[in-house]
């Protein structure tokens, strides 16, 4: 019985190892065909070894379809990646490539959104979130986004960009300015309204200040 069952054990390990070496080849001829554009074969090459549990193949084929313009299979792909796998954020950034070419933007909108109840402080999700909602001219919800990503990473070239477009679309004058590096004129758009009781209008003109080097 013991022999037996160290036999199978064997036996097992040994098929684990051999599918799993099929599958390390199949990438690297994958990638190989990638490089040489041959995207057909590169698909073929992931689509061969994989089975319903192969979380990596889906990712694979996912990222293929989407880089030849097959759309709609890459959405497939992803959503079975991500079925696989429910808490992928690599799955899901790339699930709304896909999407987008396909104009499923609610679809879109509700991916990022799952990003950001998984991981809230996810640079990407918010700022793709946040342009999203600024080409569609709802800049109070565009400026949720855009402002909790300057306050994660508060030199962020495009995020100040956008903060300071939708500011400015908004009438926040202080991050307009500030975008356009006239901090003259943010410090005193701030000056203007502050009273002794505005612990905002201190925290924002200290930040202005030592941005100016003042």
């Amino acid at each position: 019985m013991k022999i037996s069952f160290i036999s199978t054990f064997l036996l097992l390990s040994v098929s684990l190892v051999l599918a799993q070496n099929k599958v390390t080849e199949a990438f690297a001829n994958s990638y190989s065909y990638q490089s040489q554009n041959n995207f057909i074969e590169a698909i073929k090459s992931i689509n061969d070894v994989t089975d319903a549990s192969c979380y990596e193949c889906f990712l694979r084929t996912g990222y293929l379809y989407y880089a030849s313009k097959q759309h709609a299979e890459s959405e497939k792909a992803y959503a079975k990646a991500i079925a696989l796998k429910p808490y992928s954020i690599e799955a899901k950034l790339g699930y709304v490539l896909p999407l987008a070419e396909l104009g499923n933007w609610a679809k879109v909108i509700s991916t990022y959104q799952e990003i950001l109840k998984i991981d809230p402080q996810n640079s990407t999700a918010n700022y793709r979130l946040g342009l999203i909602y600024y080409n569609t001219a709802n800049y109070t919800e565009a400026y949720k986004y855009f402002d909790k990503l300057i306050n994660l990473y508060p030199f962020d070239y495009y995020g100040l960009l956008m903060q300071g477009w939708t500011c400015f679309r908004l009438g926040k004058n202080s991050y307009s300015y500030q975008s356009q590096n006239n901090f003259i004129e943010a410090i005193k758009s701030i000056n203007d309204v502050t009273d002794a009781s505005c612990y905002e209008c201190f925290l924002r003109t200290g930040y202005l200040y030592y941005a100016s080097k003042q």
